[in-house]
């Protein structure tokens, strides 16, 4: 049993909660050959005001993703044709969907291949359905644009965020990120050269605490690391602050070559 269904119950019977039925709903796709962990998310989820698709295979839930232009998709590691990482993958080709991972209790392998992979955040099974609503709505948020009094542009440095785009270049040249990505970056611009203290950081980006063992935020922090990397004329850093955070500089000691080309 893949996931916890007394907490689908108590949920469903818990008199304070409330349904959310929004206007325009917003839409997932969930991929896992658990058809009746699916039924039961499906009935759950759409009371609380999501439009619910689902796919059982890899190769049924690509096709979907296409066809169905899912807000997030909730994605099972383990898949009876193709795993979800290589369902991921291909994803990611063709789309810029937000996808959250549900693991096996326990693998954190899984947790950071998909995590190397550019999943926006994953829960392990078995889990309870509340916490998996906090997270699709967290995805969201990070996902839709702020509105911003300016024209959603701020410049930081040789880096230009734009908020409304979802979008951050360096030096005129746009860096390829995923929703996390770009929310961390912006968030250490915004405060460079202060040290984010860890915890706030969590909260910020996944709006929620981190557990003993979370490394989601590490993960994310070394791949925008790589990719900061590979920008030409680029000499900054994500720096580790140790016992405390993280800090944006943004070029090398005794570097001058800085300043927009």
């Amino acid at each position: 049993m893949r996931v916890n269904r007394r907490n689908t119950k108590e949920a469903d019977s818990d008199p304070g909660r409330e349904i959310h039925v929004a206007a325009e709903q917003e839409s997932v796709l969930l991929i896992d050959d658990d058809v009746d962990m699916c039924e039961m998310l499906m009935s759950y989820l759409s009371r609380h005001g999501w439009s619910v698709a689902m796919a059982h295979t890899g190769e049924a839930g690509i096709r979907k993703a296409g066809a169905e232009d899912a807000d997030l998709i909730i994605l099972d590691v383990m898949l009876p044709d193709i795993d979800g990482f290589e369902v991921l993958r291909r994803l990611h080709r063709v789309s810029e969907v937000p996808v959250l991972l549900l693991t096996a209790r326990g693998e954190e392998i899984d947790r950071i291949v998909g995590l190397e992979m550019g999943a926006d955040d994953y829960l392990p099974k078995p889990f309870n359905p509340r916490e998996l609503l906090a997270r699709m709505k967290a995805v969201r948020r990070r996902a839709v644009p702020r509105e911003t009094p300016m024209a959603g542009a701020a410049r930081a440095g040789d880096f230009v965020v734009n908020e409304n785009e979802r979008e951050i270049r360096y030096r005129n040249q746009e860096i390829l990120l995923t929703d996390i990505e770009f929310t961390l970056l912006a968030k250490l611009l915004e405060h460079a050269p202060e040290i984010l203290q860890r915890e706030e950081l969590f909260k910020a980006i996944f709006g929620r605490s981190s557990g003993p063992f979370d490394r989601s935020l590490d993960m994310h922090i070394s791949r925008l690391r790589r990719k900061l990397a590979g920008l030409p004329g680029f000499t900054g850093a994500i720096k580790t602050v140790r016992s405390s955070g993280y800090v944006f500089v943004p070029q090398a000691s005794g570097d001058r070559s800085g300043g927009a080309a």
